[in-house]
C-alpha cells in the first residue's frame, strides 16, 4: 500500500485553518474509494502521527473530504508548518 495513492492534498482554507488551531484536526482531499482505515493507515505512515478519529464526507464537486482528529501528543499546527500550510 503506498500511502500517497489515499491522500491527494491538504485542504488549506480559512475554515480549514480554524478547525486546525482549535480542534487540532487536519483536513485533506482523499481517494473517492478510500476507507477510514485506509486513511488512518496512509495518514499515520505518511506523517508520524497517531491519529484519534477521522471523519469523511462526499461533496457535491464530487470529491471526498477527510477531518482527521490527532491525538493530543501531536500539535496539527506543527504538522501544518511542516507540510506548509501556515
Amino acid at each position: 500500500m503506498n500511502e500517497f495513492n489515499f491522500l491527494k492534498y491538504p485542504v488549506a482554507t480559512e475554515k480549514a485553518i480554524k478547525i486546525l488551531e482549535e480542534e487540532n484536526k487536519l483536513v485533506f482531499i482523499v481517494s473517492l474509494n478510500s476507507t477510514k482505515q485506509q486513511i488512518k493507515e496512509a495518514v499515520e505512515k505518511a506523517l508520524k502521527v497517531k491519529v484519534k478519529k477521522i471523519r469523511t464526507l462526499v461533496r457535491p464537486q464530487g470529491d471526498k473530504k477527510a477531518y482527521i482528529t490527532l491525538s493530543k501528543d501531536t500539535p496539527a499546527i506543527d504538522i501544518a508548518t511542516e507540510l506548509g500550510l501556515v
